[in-house]
């Protein structure tokens, strides 16, 4: 791929790249934006199967954070970290604190958290090295569950434009990906009165699904055809693509998972077909909320508050949608660079 071609198309900033065979470190850091203040984004943890995967991944996800944090009214740019490899096999304390001074050296331009595959005990680690992470335990802690909290408001707000009110009493909803945020989304859901169909490719999860929640299991290629009201994808990205579309039997889409659609036509294509598509990074915007707070000085009610009007982001969304008769993704776009262009104005004034 050609990269220069690839960062000046978005106008990213920075793409930088890590590593410390002894330690068995590769990891890539993308900062996209920081017009609104220092990239804030998590660090991810796959075994991608090239190298272009992976920069395209940081990209993308970078990409992501920048809007997710202008659209949920943070002070903060978009950045994201993948390390390269397997983390059943490679993980240990000496690569993520390497990877802690890696992030130090970088002087408060990026900071950290958790993302896929990255724990609390992984974050104390890092946090040997660098006060540039946040998701510390004893202070915001894992942001899971208040990105599951943030996603089931944003999803009531759906509810409620589709049907008319918030009830989900009855309603049959597919969740794909039954890790820590899905599956306490599920819990928000069946509190709720919801019928769960899950899925995962961790059979443990969909276990505990099944025997805590009463969730009926779906193989992971049949989710997509389950007749339900919401598809919520709530495991890896670009999973609403050219073989998946025309599958979906619901009114609308909603999930914690980042870059849900695989381009962006089939946004477009949501919206031809009738369905409700929730933008992710409006959608599942808690987690960072839940992280930002840390960096003010962690208040758990404050957060949660923040979280909860998930709920109002996702409804103003749906309101430029419908107003300019666009889709929701680019709805959602146009509510977060314009937050960005006005801030931009601010830091034009020298102090």
């Amino acid at each position: 791929m050609k990269i220069f071609d690839y960062l000046q198309e978005e106008n990213y900033e920075q793409l930088m790249f890590f590593q410390d065979k002894d330690v068995g470190l590769k990891v890539i850091i993308c900062i996209h934006n920081t017009v609104l203040g220092p990239a804030l984004g998590g660090t991810r943890f796959w075994n991608y199967q090239t190298e272009e995967e992976a920069i395209i991944d940081a990209l993308r996800l970078a990409r992501g954070m920048t809007y997710k944090n202008a659209a949920a009214g943070l002070n903060a740019g978009g950045g994201k970290a993948v390390i390269i490899g397997d983390p059943n096999k490679i993980k240990s304390e000496e690569l993520f604190r390497t990877y802690g001074r890696f992030v130090e050296g970088l002087g408060g331009r990026f900071i950290t958290g958790q993302d896929m595959n990255i724990t609390l005990k992984d974050i104390a680690f890092i946090n040997e090295e660098t006060d540039y992470v946040a998701g510390v335990e004893g202070k915001s802690g894992a942001p899971a569950p208040v990105t599951a909290f943030g996603v089931y408001r944003g999803l009531l707000a759906a509810v409620k434009e589709v049907y008319g009110n918030e009830d989900l009493t009855g309603k049959k909803v597919a969740v794909q990906g039954i890790g820590a945020v899905g599956f306490g989304l599920c819990k928000h859901l069946k509190e709720a009165g919801a019928e769960l169909y899950v899925t995962d490719i961790v059979e443990d999860n969909v276990k505990r699904a099944v025997d805590e929640l009463g969730a009926i299991a779906v193989d992971k290629d049949e989710i997509y055809g389950v007749d339900c009201d919401i598809f919520s994808p709530c495991a890896m990205g670009a999973i609403i693509n050219d073989y998946t579309i025309n599958d979906l039997k619901c009114k609308i889409v909603a999930g914690s998972a980042n870059n849900q659609l695989a381009e962006p036509k089939h946004g477009d294509l949501l919206k031809e077909k009738g369905i409700l598509y929730i933008p992710d990074y409006v959608i599942n915007s808690g987690g960072v909320i839940n992280v930002y707070e840390e960096l003010q000085g962690y208040n758990r009610d404050r957060a949660m508050a923040r979280a909860a009007a998930v709920y109002d982001s996702v409804a103003r969304v749906i309101e430029i949608s419908n107003r300019d008769n666009i889709p929701t993704y680019k709805a959602a776009d146009r509510m977060a660079e314009e937050r960005i262009a006005k801030i931009a104005k601010i830091n034009n004034i020298y102090r």
